[in-house]
């Protein structure tokens, strides 16, 4: 066990490296399993999901090496169990994306009920009824989801609600389905289109990623691929929320600006000077306290629900009230409780925060509830006065690469110390 200190008071000002997306990775380490020869995946960040993912991989019979520089390459082909047991997928939703490949390409999986973030229901339902609209015969009981299919048919399957999950799923099902394949109301994430991109590289028929229609045609067979995960957008985000919040001036590279305009244009409200290029993007708060931001969540191009915590934080130390509201989660504002531990003015009702900055946070012990909550926390305990502690840092550690380090690099005064 782990817990983060951090000394609030220092301006951050530098440049961060961002690492590969965590939200694009893992579907991509599972797409693999649709191919008949080796991939190599590069890019890949160094986060506890991918060490699950590629455990979970491994103990199906996937040969699976990775060199100093986190590439991983990955040969299916030795795959012989088709069963996602609980004690891997009980700490990660994403788990569930092993159901589509594992039945596309093995026509039988067996998945646990997945676990993960304790923020809100996502329900598996979109997985499954697009499944069986595809032809696979699905039961659910004892906690797992059994399905098989002879071999998927093409399908239209027009989702209840956007999911992105959901929309991965079904795409990784549909490549090797027999016959054309229609999602409609997709999910446009640029994650989804980074798997779409990943898929196509292997040799899937797939036209409409990042948009609501995604048409796929299913092919008998496909191959290996090397590809590159794209940037990630959050963690990204995040940085540059730190050096707002601090009144500093952050450059983050290695990034896609284009997949970030809602981020970068609430960064404006809240006074940031914001500059991009091809692959960096810099703010300058110039010194200033931002200003408070009014949002509300909702799926891609709308402001995305894994920055809403991170805001919250922003918001209470910000000039005047800002009103958040989470539209996506149900559960996603546990952060709130120690936020106020701080000394944050914030009023929940129902799905909406009312905060109103203040002046000053001071330091305290927190614990951290779930994977964009704890670094909300961070990033408070960056302005708080005094040493805040993170304790339950093994969330943060599923999404967020050497946080400490990244953060210590642009002045922040934070440490990572091991607890017994």
């Amino acid at each position: 066990m782990a817990k983060i200190l951090i000394n609030g008071g220092p301006v951050l000002q530098g440049e961060v490296w961002i690492s590969g997306a965590k939200n694009a990775v893992l579907p991509i380490l599972f797409a693999s399993i649709l191919g008949s020869k080796t991939s190599r995946i590069g890019n890949v960040p160094h986060l506890q999901d991918v060490t699950t993912s590629v455990e979970l991989m491994a103990q199906m019979g996937a040969m699976i090496s990775i060199d100093e520089r986190m590439r991983i390459e990955i040969d299916p082909t030795t795959l012989n169990n088709h069963e996602a047991p609980y004690d891997l997928v009980k700490t990660m939703r994403a788990s569930i994306l092993v159901l589509g490949p594992l039945l596309a390409k093995h026509g039988r999986a067996t998945v646990s009920l997945p676990g993960g973030c304790a923020i809100g229901s996502r329900p598996v339902n979109l997985h499954i009824h697009g499944l069986e609209l595809m032809g696979a015969d699905i039961q659910v009981r004892n906690g797992n989801i059994e399905a098989i299919a002879e071999r998927l048919k093409g399908a239209r399957i027009v989702m209840d609600m956007v999911s992105v999950t959901g929309t991965e799923n079904l795409m990784m099902a549909a490549t090797l389905a027999d016959g054309i394949t229609v999602i409609e109301n997709a999910a446009q994430e640029p994650e989804v289109e980074d798997l779409a991109n990943y898929l196509i590289a292997m040799g899937a028929k797939i036209s409409g990623a990042g948009s609501h229609t995604i048409t796929i045609e299913g092919v008998d067979e496909l191959g290996g691929a090397e590809y590159s995960v794209l940037p990630d957008r959050i963690e990204a985000g995040t940085y540059l929320v730190a050096g707002a919040i601090t009144g500093g001036k952050v450059k983050v590279t290695s990034v896609r600006p284009e997949t970030m305009d809602a981020i970068l244009d609430k960064l404006q409200e809240a006074g940031a000077k914001i500059t991009c290029g091809d692959d960096w993007i810099e703010l300058d708060m110039q010194g200033r306290r931002p200003l408070a931001v009014n949002l509300t969540t909702s799926p891609y191009p709308a402001f995305p629900t894994d920055m809403q915590a991170q805001f919250t934080a922003l918001n209470c130390i910000a000039e005047g009230t800002g009103v958040i509201t989470e539209t996506v989660f149900e559960n996603r504002f546990m952060h709130v409780q120690e936020l106020q531990r701080l000394g944050a003015d914030i009023q929940l009702e129902g799905n909406t925060a009312i905060i109103r900055g203040v002046e000053k946070l001071t330091a305290a012990p927190l614990m951290a509830t779930d994977l964009r909550a704890s670094a909300c926390l961070v990033l408070a305990g960056l302005v708080a006065r005094g040493e805040t502690s993170v304790d339950r840092v093994y969330h943060i550690d599923r999404g967020y690469e050497v946080i400490e380090e990244k953060l210590g690099q642009i002045g922040a005064k934070i440490r990572r110390k091991q607890i017994t």
